[in-house]
């Protein structure tokens, strides 16, 4: 169908048409002007790639918006300035004595404008020439670093601005990935925007590491020379300011020449920027540290168990925490010895020492702390043998046994399992204090099976012991792992009276502590002196003088059980006399048989090495003891006169012989 234009509708397109063409494609008849020109074609739409990219700098534009309002909101601009989390502490002994350093030190913040002007001018000549004009980033550094790492094959210099590093420092991780450096920038842009140069540069003196542990101007100043930062000399501010680049490498209490030659560079760099003259420069002589030098460890054994427990007794604070604990230095000392005198090969062995109220006063680990930190006495978890039999024999008496009741010493099998007697010695009917002096393992395994294996391990809780314990038959021989602190600290509970003794490295507050209303409702209590306590120290003093364990035996009332485990892994002794509470574990750590060895007779000659000494300096006196209990007379074994290898015919004619012997002396005495 057409018009009287001439124009016609295609029905089966939808499309107008003009002279055979479609409406669409015919000349724009505004497209020529009155004079014949044609008119600029209209530009197309924007193009999706455009949208995108004005998308994206808006996006960017958003999070660079969101950024700065988190950086005002949660990172405060004094974050610099504030101490560590972890406080640097000097724990010392009970007496004072310093035995551990532990954690970085960081003193009060430092004010640029009150140094000595040499002192952050070095700082700035070495690290950041360009800091007063520049606007946190340094983008002529930036290139020259980048054209000296690319000759160099490596990174050899950094681009970072002080004001980029204290943005890295304080707010951000070590971490080199983009993600990090661009946070660093626009925290440094937010640095300069909120604070002026010198409140910049503050910050950042005093938070840097200067090696050895410590962190800002003033720690360091103190540390290498013994005085305040406003007193630093030229030489002195030249080697700090030297240091930061590699702290650990250019301290001068690790490498002093090392420290002295960067030190030099500082000055030519002070030199070149106009700082000094060059003249100065060269006649400034090197420092060297002046600071008073620690012979204080880092780590012991013992400082590594308590060391936990003081962080969370005290707050973030400037410069070092003066921590007391329980050590006693001089028992210490003869833990020390008596474990690295022990007798045992290239076996390990452990000591752990406390009162009967908890306070450990000497701890050692292990042989040697610097070969190997870990801590037998805390964090291994050996089978504790024979030592586990407390547990059951406390069970019995609260069942209404004694020590005098009667046990049947025979083979037993319970389970398809049947223990023996490490001896091979079954004694038939005997008294439950022969059974526990002889450590017989049918005996003790019976008793756990009448007493009820549940009860067993009620007594073990209730006496402090947390570690798992399985519920087999030979739970009562000691298979289930526990440490050498929990064992003698559930030990601790029968030579105080009172359960359970939760170790401790730290003393009380004050003494009214013990009564708080938090300790009255904590679980425990005293122990049953007639029916428990009494009979228990019966037991314990017939196997530490009479029985297995009797080579531990002191002129003081002495308590203890010795404990050895299957193919003689592990060999234990823990007791107690006067106010000591003491136990020694030797073992291998590779969980191998030690031979010979088992709880009577190096773990017990250890306990015996250092507890002769420990209660001659400390003192005999302990928790007073029930009045029920009367300490037996030590039965002396009968001397058995020696008699001679040889038959007695060989003998006949000996007067002559020994006649002859005498007189030879005498002549040889009279020449």
């Amino acid at each position: 169908m057409a018009d009287d234009h001439g124009h016609s509708f295609d029905g089966n397109h939808g499309i107008w048409q003009r002279g055979g063409l479609d409406v669409e494609n015919l000349p724009d008849p505004f497209g020529t002007s009155q004079t014949g020109g044609t008119v600029p074609p209209v530009e197309p739409p924007a193009k999706p790639r455009r949208r995108w990219l004005r998308w994206g700098f808006n996006a960017f534009a958003a999070l660079l918006l969101a950024t700065l309002i988190w950086l005002i909101v949660t990172a405060p601009l004094g974050r610099a300035l504030e101490p560590l989390d972890d406080p640097a502490m000097l724990l010392v002994s009970e007496e004072g004595r310093p035995i551990a350093r532990r954690g970085a030190v960081k003193d009060e913040p430092v004010e640029a404008v009150k140094l000595d002007p040499m002192t952050p001018a070095a700082f700035v000549a070495i690290e950041d020439r360009r800091f007063r004009s520049h606007w946190g980033i340094d983008p002529r550094a930036i290139g020259r670093a980048m054209v000296a790492n690319v000759r160099a094959g490596g990174v050899r210099q950094g681009g970072s601005t002080l004001t980029q590093q204290l943005a890295k420092t304080s707010f951000l991780s070590s971490d080199r990935s983009m993600k990090r450096k661009a946070q660093e920038v626009i925290i440094a842009f937010w640095l300069e925007a909120w604070l002026t140069k010198d409140e910049i540069l503050s910050r950042y003196l005093s938070s840097v590491y200067f090696g050895d542990g410590v962190y800002g101007l003033r720690a360091a100043s103190r540390h290498y020379f013994d005085r305040e930062p406003e007193r630093l000399t030229l030489a002195q501010s030249a080697m700090l300011a030297g240091m930061v680049q590699a702290p650990s490498r250019l301290a001068p209490t690790r490498n002093l020449a090392l420290a002295q030659k960067r030190s030099r560079l500082v000055l030519q760099a002070m030199a070149d920027t106009g700082v000094i003259s060059l003249q100065r420069a060269k006649a400034t002589k090197s420092a060297r540290p002046t600071g008073v030098s620690s012979s204080v460890p880092t780590g012991t054994y013992f400082a590594d168990w308590v060391a936990p427990q003081a962080a969370q007794a005290f707050d973030a604070d400037y410069g070092e925490v003066r921590v007391e604990t329980t050590l006693d230095a001089d028992l210490q000392r003869l833990a020390v010895r008596a474990v690295a005198n022990a007798n045992i090969g290239d076996a390990q062995a452990a000591l752990v020492a406390l009162r009967p109220d908890g306070r450990v006063v000497a701890m050692v680990g292990g042989r040697n702390y610097g070969k190997s930190p870990f801590n037998r006495a805390t964090q291994a978890r050996r089978q504790p043998g024979s030592a586990f039999k407390l547990f059951v024999y406390l069970a019995a008496l609260r069942a209404g046994y004694t020590p005098d009741s009667m046990i049947e010493d025979r083979p037993i099998t319970v389970e398809g399992w049947s223990p023996g007697n490490n001896d091979g010695v079954y004694r038939g009917t005997i008294t439950l204090r022969e059974a526990f002096l002889r450590s017989s393992n049918a005996a003790t395994v019976r008793l756990a099976e009448q007493v009820g294996r549940q009860n067993v391990i009620r007594a073990a809780r209730d006496l402090g012991i947390d570690s798992p314990l399985t519920d087999r038959p030979s739970l009562s021989l000691g298979t289930s792992g526990l440490s050498l602190l929990e064992l003698t600290s559930a030990y601790a509970a029968i030579a105080g009276g009172r359960y359970p003794v939760e170790p401790r490295g730290l003393p009380l507050e004050t003494e009214a502590d013990r009564g708080t209303l938090a300790s009255f409702f904590a679980r425990g209590g005293q122990m049953d002196d007639r029916r428990d306590r009494a009979p228990m120290l019966n037991l314990l003093w017939a196997a530490a003088n009479e029985g297995t364990g009797r080579r531990a035996a002191l002129s003081t009332p002495t308590f203890g059980k010795t404990g050895t485990t299957q193919n003689n892994r592990d060999a234990l002794f823990i007791g107690f006399a006067g106010n000591l509470v003491v136990g020694v574990w030797v073992g291998r750590d590779d969980n191998g048989s030690l031979g010979k060895i088992t709880g009577g007779s190096a773990p017990a000659e250890i306990w015996r090495r250092f507890m002769s000494p420990a209660i001659a300096i400390d003192g005999r006196r302990g928790p007073p003891l029930p009045s029920q209990f009367r300490v037996p007379q030590r039965r002396e074994a009968p001397v058995r006169e020696r008699e001679s290898p040889l038959p007695d015919d060989w003998s006949e004619g000996g007067e002559a012989i020994r006649e002859i012997i005498d007189l030879v002396e005498q002549l040889i005495e009279k020449n």
